[in-house]
C-alpha cells in the first residue's frame, strides 16, 4: 500500500478514535462515515479498521504506558488529541509491531503538527522516544 495511503487511514483512524472521546455512536459507524469521507478504500480502509480495532482492544494498556512515560501529565487531563494520537503510535509501536518504531514516530509528529495544540508535536515526540528507548525496540 502506498505511504500515502497508510497515512491518509491513520488520520482516518485518529478522527475515528477523537471523535469516539466525545460521542455515543459506535466506532463501526463512525468509521464507516469518516472512511467515506476521505474516500478511502480497499487496503487503506482495512488498515484504518485494523487500527482503531486494536487502539479500542488495548486502550487500557495504551493509557498504562502513556502512565508510565509521562507521569507528570495525567491521562485523562491530556488533550484529546494528543491522547489519541499517543494511543494510535503506541498501539503500532508497543502492540501491532508491524510499522518501524521510527515510522510509527514521524506519522506521530505529523498528526500533531497538522491537529495538535502548538506544543503537541515536541511532547509527542519525546513521549514515544522515552518508550522506544525503554522497550529497546530500535527507532528504524
Amino acid at each position: 500500500m502506498p505511504i500515502r495511503h497508510r497515512h491518509i487511514a491513520r488520520i482516518v483512524t485518529m478522527q475515528t478514535l477523537f471523535e469516539l472521546e466525545f460521542a455515543s455512536n459506535s466506532p463501526e459507524s463512525i468509521l464507516e462515515r469518516t472512511v467515506e469521507i476521505k474516500a478511502l478504500t480497499g487496503e487503506a480502509a482495512a488498515f484504518a479498521a485494523e487500527l482503531v480495532k486494536g487502539v479500542i482492544a488495548n486502550k487500557q494498556r495504551l493509557d498504562d504506558a502513556i502512565r508510565r512515560f509521562a507521569p507528570a501529565f495525567p491521562v485523562d487531563q491530556l488533550s484529546a488529541m494528543d491522547r489519541t494520537i499517543l494511543r494510535l503510535a503506541l498501539y503500532e509501536i508497543l502492540v501491532s509491531k508491524t510499522t518501524p518504531p521510527k515510522v510509527a514516530v514521524n506519522e506521530a509528529v505529523e498528526l500533531a503538527k497538522e491537529f495538535g495544540a502548538d506544543t503537541s508535536p515536541k511532547f509527542v515526540n519525546g513521549v514515544l522516544g522515552s518508550v522506544i528507548s525503554d522497550t529497546g525496540r530500535t527507532a528504524q
